[in-house]
């Protein structure tokens, strides 16, 4: 430190324009030319969904989908994957409401202290869209990049086959929880004693 300015040790290159498509919306940000993607999604764009395990690719915390194939974006360089388009676990949802994949996750307990489930969903997900009938084996080959150290993996699997009985049509999937619905906290001095959730 210099007074109240960080001097940086080791310099950073000069950000350059990076651009792809992110959820399905186009971006365009300013990154050091060699940024790894994990970074450039978490810093830049704002996916904080994406996670930092371990930093050298064995977790699987940080998996997202690059042009329909799931990646570990701890050890993608953002550059080599410009103008792609990039499915984060925040890119899985319809707006408010879950994708099955999430919902089965939450329902037969895939989930627990949560950190690695984005990597499990995205990974899961990626399996779905190219088979929706995957046996159990196939179901633990695709998941295995992915470490979790609370579920023991079996409710991970009985929540992916669930989540794929959806997609085959076979099981109706949930209803949303909610509907689209206006600002439940109006703000303003017209309604200064409406409670929450009532909005006109």
């Amino acid at each position: 430190m210099v007074g109240k300015e960080h001097v940086s040790m080791i310099p950073t290159p000069k950000g350059q324009p990076w651009s792809a498509k992110v959820n399905g919306t186009p971006v365009e940000v300013l990154a050091p030319s060699n940024a790894v993607l994990l970074d450039v999604l978490r810093d830049k764009v704002g996916t904080l969904g994406v996670k930092r395990g371990c930093d050298l690719g064995t977790c699987g915390c940080c998996t997202v989908m690059i042009n329909g194939v799931p990646k570990l974006s701890c050890l993608t360089l953002a550059g080599q994957v410009e103008g792609a388009e990039i499915i984060t676990v925040e890119g899985l949802s319809n707006g408010a409401h879950l994708a099955p994949i999430q919902t089965c996750f939450a329902t037969h307990g895939g989930s627990q202290c949560g950190f690695c489930t984005p990597g499990f969903l995205v990974a899961s997900q990626a399996l779905l869209n190219e088979n929706d009938s995957p046996s159990r084996d196939e179901i633990a080959t695709a998941i295995e990049g992915n470490l979790c150290r609370c579920t023991g993996y079996q409710q991970i699997i009985d929540a992916i086959e669930a989540a794929a009985a959806i997609h085959r049509g076979e099981v109706e999937g949930a209803e949303p929880a909610s509907s689209p619905h206006p600002d439940p906290h109006p703000s303003g001095p017209e309604e200064p004693t409406m409670p929450p959730g009532h909005a006109k």
